[in-house]
């Protein structure tokens, strides 16, 4: 037997560590990954399993009891309605990733909606600046909260509790007596937000988008894990996962194309979502945003700018919180008291956490609140259609909630008992 040569004692010892550190070893066939899938469920690693088969089960009694709930078009408008409460739910995972909470959300989309109606309508402002107007105030009262929090020690609960008082008080005093402005019908922002779709052509290449991604991601990672020396996934799992993918969003997107189409707004929040993916798993900030939210104190040691990504994240909730008034605006075509009052605050939280974002913080991710808002309207579509009151709505809701929550409670005992926390 041939000596072994010096040059080949670094890919032996990064092969050496590759199989014998799971958390570095990576599928290399269709049953590694099945067995790798199985064991992360056993271990508490769920991911947006339960949300999926939830989904899959409220479709299917909503279905059964009322026909019309899977009709393309009832699926449409519910996708518009979804879009309204998602962008603002998108924020609230930003938070939710450290450890805190936005309670205001809701008020802060009601200001942003008066906003809109006091400088376009009532002010004459071109319809661009006040878009921006509220954005930037927005961010403004995002920055307000990080500060509290960071320099003050105020409680992120404590400090939006009193920021939802503030927002909805001013909110009524910028909308005045009348309490309403009607925004014009036939402006391109109520258009957008009740009738537009995409062409049907255009919602197809966009549906082949996520595939596309999912497959440059995965080809640059597994080059990455090659010359690290390290295992990774063949290329004909990745293409099957791929295809799979794309398959199913060129179905969906052939179904309700069968109706009105596709909405624009709906398509502005999946955009906002791959902006937020990519943001929180392909760059500094959401390493630090993971790392923060998993040990805030080893995050400091570590050399991460903890102070800036509290205001970071809180300032990017309040924007999105802020756009998400706009949206509900365009879909109402009005500003009015009631704007970002009810079960908005409920739903965009609610919409987080059903959909995998962790209460503990560290966890979570974008398509989680894209799941978690689509399973929520669903529920409130399916109950409307069934003749329902709003009483029974609300109950199921925080019932689903809460088994959402217990099933995060339950999972994070079963990743620290495994070592995977």
């Amino acid at each position: 037997m041939s000596p072994q040569k010096p040059n080949d004692m670094p890919a032996m010892q990064a092969a050496a560590l590759d199989r014998s550190d799971e958390r570095l070893k990576s599928s290399e066939t269709i049953a590694d990954s099945l067995r790798a899938f199985t064991s992360r469920l056993r271990s508490g690693d769920l991911g947006m399993l339960p949300v999926a088969i939830g989904l899959i089960v409220i479709s299917t009694v909503f279905s059964i009891l009322n026909p019309v709930f899977l009709l393309p078009n009832n699926l449409v408008n519910l996708l518009f309605d979804s879009a309204t409460v998602g962008v603002i739910a998108l924020g609230i995972v930003c938070v939710l990733l450290l450890g805190e909470i936005d309670l205001s959300v809701g008020s802060m989309s009601g200001l942003a909606s008066a906003i809109i109606g006091v400088l376009w309508v009532n002010n004459g402002w071109p319809i661009g600046g006040a878009i921006v107007a509220a954005l930037a105030f927005g961010a403004i009262v995002g920055a307000c909260y990080a500060t509290l929090y960071t320099r003050l020690g105020m409680p992120s609960f404590i400090a939006t509790l009193a920021g939802l008082l503030a927002l909805l008080g001013l909110q009524l005093y910028i909308l005045g007596p009348s309490g309403s402005i009607n925004l014009p019908y036939a402006s391109p922002l109520v258009r957008f937000g009740q009738i537009m779709v995409m062409p049907a052509w255009l919602s197809h290449s966009f549906a082949l988008l996520p595939g596309v991604v999912m497959i440059i991601s995965d080809i640059r990672k597994r080059q990455r894990r090659h010359e690290a020396n390290l295992s990774s996934m063949p290329l004909s799992l990745m293409f099957i996962k791929a295809i799979a993918l794309t398959v199913a969003l060129e179905f969906i997107v052939f179904y309700l194309n069968l109706g009105r189409g596709v909405p624009w707004m709906f398509g502005l929040l999946l955009v906002l979502v791959m902006m937020l993916n990519y943001a929180l798993t392909r760059t500094k900030w959401g390493r630090s945003m993971f790392a923060v939210g998993g040990n805030k104190e080893a995050a400091r040691r570590a050399g991460i700018n903890v102070n800036r990504i509290y205001l970071s994240a809180f300032m990017l909730c309040s924007t999105l919180a802020a756009l998400g008034g706009i949206l509900s605006a365009a879909r109402l075509a009005s500003s009015s008291q009631q704007a970002g009052t009810g079960d908005v605050n409920l739903n965009a939280i609610a919409a987080a956490v059903i959909g995998g974002t962790s209460l503990f913080g560290g966890r979570g991710g974008a398509y989680s609140a894209l799941l978690g808002i689509i399973v929520i309207q669903a529920i409130s579509n399916g109950l409307t259609l069934l003749n329902l009151s709003s009483s029974l709505r609300y109950m199921i809701t925080g019932a689903v909630l809460a088994i959402a929550v217990i099933v995060d409670s339950l999972a994070r005992r079963s990743r620290v008992s495994h070592g995977r926390a």
